[in-house]
Order: structure tokens, then sequence, then C-alpha cells
């Protein structure tokens, strides 16, 4: 899969090229889940129709663990006339922060990181990267597997007239990979199956959850049955390994193989306005940052407040790093495409300005690695190439305004 030989040559690109135009700035969205994970979204189709009709012209492919979704998620692009970012997320485990009881952006473990990998290359991935994926399907797979084992004697417990099946979930609610949300979703859709009247399942969600549960919003009772029985000390839960969990530098170096940028997902001040431990002075942040290998930041912007994002990314982008803004949508709730701070707040102009500069990097990153160009880290140092930013900004400004 190519999807870039429709684009001139990188001298032909800059020589044709406006100038960046702050009046012209479209709407992107960096950070999206699709039915390969999960995702509010019942098909990609859905989902770049979505963002096309929501006027968006950059948008990202993000899943968990997986990038069976890129051949889709490029031809959607391609018939709505959007741009794709190939984009992948993992979690990695560093045992420092974790001695140390360090939270870094998982606010509940210590020492788990969860990563981005941005503009990843399109072609036959590297049999380690390849080898590494499956082996975390199949890892998450049984571990979701012993939890429907274990949702299934509570359902017994409940007396309730169905069990679910494991098989079954994944044949018609995923695309391989079943996650915790599946089975929430599954435990819901068997709940109203079996229960026709809204108080007869209210009843059943007390007997299953001890909780009061009006069953009138899909998103919101999928959220408490997967927080009540799936999540740390729920009936169903189960624990991961932590010695199964790859070094942060691990799913770094995974990433730089796929040809993308290691990129760091801020959590940000979403615990009451403050942030976790490894992110609360950001000076330190990006210092460590960057002792890590990481040169690219993201936000997912309705966590935070507009004056920590404006803050936290000019801080970032100064000091060398780029910063993309997203959405996730990873859970069962549609909300709009077009990322916005917390409490519906519209992005100002200069994150804006931030964010785009920076996916016009991403979009010159990817376009160059597949025309055997070198990308936007060095392959010598793994640096990025400040020295070039402007050059980049401009094949990616090019590349946008071509479409």
């Amino acid at each position: 899969m190519n999807h870039r030989t429709k684009h001139p040559g990188s001298d032909e690109l800059l020589a044709k090229v406006e100038k960046f135009n702050n009046n012209k700035i479209p709407q992107t969205n960096g950070h999206l889940h699709t039915p390969f994970s999960f995702s509010a979204f019942d098909s990609i189709e859905q989902a770049i129709k979505l963002a096309a009709d929501q006027h968006l012209k950059v948008i990202g492919i993000n899943d968990f663990n997986t990038i069976k979704g890129y051949q889709d998620w490029n031809e959607a692009c391609s018939r709505y006339r959007l741009l794709p970012l190939f984009n992948i997320e993992m979690i990695g485990l560093n045992r420092d922060d974790q001695a140390g009881n360090i939270k870094v952006n998982d606010p509940s473990n210590p020492g788990r990181t969860y990563i981005s990998g941005k503009g990843l290359t399109t072609g036959p991935l590297p049999k380690e990267v390849n080898d590494w994926l499956e082996q975390a399907l199949k890892s998450n797979n049984r571990q979701s597997e012993q939890m429907t084992a274990l949702l299934n004697r509570q359902l017994l417990r409940c007396e309730a007239p169905f069990r679910l099946n494991f098989e079954q979930v994944k044949e018609k609610l995923t695309k391989g990979q079943v996650r915790e949300r599946h089975l929430a979703k599954a435990l819901r859709i068997e709940t109203e199956t079996s229960y026709k009247r809204l108080e007869d399942q209210s009843a059943f969600y007390k007997r299953l959850t001890g909780k009061d549960i009006a069953p009138l919003d899909a998103a919101f009772v999928e959220n408490i049955l997967r927080g009540s029985l799936l999540k740390a000390g729920g009936p169903a839960f189960i624990q991961e390994d932590e010695e199964a969990f790859a070094s942060v530098e691990t799913i770094r170096d995974l990433i730089l193989k796929a040809k993308g940028l290691p990129t760091y997902p801020f959590l940000g001040n979403v615990l009451e306005g403050n942030c976790t431990d490894f992110e609360n002075n950001l000076p330190v942040t990006i210092k460590k940052l960057k002792s890590r290998g990481f040169y690219s930041a993201e936000f997912i912007t309705t966590r935070n407040t507009l004056d920590y994002l404006e803050s936290a990314a000019q801080q970032l982008w100064n000091n060398g790093f780029l910063v993309t803004l997203g959405t996730e949508h990873n859970t069962p709730a549609m909300e709009p495409l077009v990322p916005m701070a917390k409490d519906n707040t519209p992005i100002s102009d200069k994150l804006q300005e931030i964010n785009v500069k920076s996916v016009c990097i991403l979009l010159a990153h990817q376009y160059l690695i597949e025309n055997t160009e070198e990308g936007w880290l060095d392959k010598n140092t793994g640096l990025p190439r400040l020295e070039e930013r402007e050059r980049f900004i401009r094949i990616g400004w090019g590349i946008i305004n071509r479409e």
C-alpha cells in the first residue's frame, strides 16, 4: 500500500507550495481509534465520513497494538479526499518509575507508560515488529477470554438467562482484538435481548453490580459495567502480568523500526486540575522525555483546560517537540471529531498553529520515508532534524494544499 505516489518529488512540492498561512489552517485530528481496537465508530467508513462532514482535512488512525486498519483507513480517506496519518498506540513499562511509585501517563499504575508511534510506514513491517504485535494480540485475547469466564460465573450467580461466548463476541463485535469494552458492550446487548423492559434491565444490573443503573444511554451503561466488573477490584478483573510488559525502550525501538516517531501522550491536568508525578514539572518532564528518546508529544484535548494546553504545547514546541492534538474516541460515546479543550472550549489559533505545523511535519515524514528519503529523525542519531523544520513544514503544507 502506497498512497503517496500521487504526490510529486519533494523538490517539485517545495517549488510550488505557498507559504504557510495562518488564515488557512485546516482542522485535523491526529488520534482516533477504530473497530480494529475499540471505538465509538461502527466502521472506519463511518469515522472518515463523519470527519469529512465535520470539515477535517487530516485524520490519524491510532489503534492499540495493531496496524490492521491501515488499508481500510487509506481507502476511505481517498474516497472522502482526506489526508491520512498512520499511527499506533502501545504500552511500555519503565521499571525505575515503577519502583519509585512514579505515575507517568497511566493514573493508576506507576511506571506504566502509554506510547504512540506517529507516521509509521505503510509498507511491510520488519519481522520483529510483526511478531511482537501478533504476540501482543494473543496475550490480550487470552486475558479477555479469562475475563469472559469470570463474567459468566457472575451471570450464573445472578441467575441470568444467558452467558457470554468469547468466540461469538470476537466474531460479531471486533476485528479480532477483544478488549474490556467489547465485553461490556456484549453484556449490555445480551441484557437488552433478555430483558425487554427497562425496569427489568435495571433490576438485573442491580443484582450484577450492586449499583443503580438507568439503562437509557448505552455508553453510560457500558462504562458502569466495565468499571464495576472488569476493572481492578471487580469480580471479572484479571491482573496483567507485569513481567510480560515490554520496556519503554523496547516499544520505542519497535516504533523506530517501523519508521515511525515515538510519541509521548500527555495525560495533562486531568486529575482535578493536577498532573501526574512524571508530568507535574514540565521542564523536567521535557528533559526526561529527551533522555528516553522522545521528541514528539500529543494531547487528547478534551481532558485538559485550554490554558494548560497552550502553555504546555508552546514549551514543547520551543524545545523541538512535535505537538499534535486528537480526541481518541476509544469509548462508546460519540463526541465531535474536531479537537476541543475541556468543557467544549475551542482550540486557540496559537495552539492550532503548533498542531498543524506538527501535522505538516508528520505528513512530510510519511511522504519522505515512502519515497526512500530520510524522515524527521536522523537515522544515525535518532534526533529530530530541527535545522530542516521549515522545509518539512513546507512539504507537509504542500501536500495539504494539493488535495
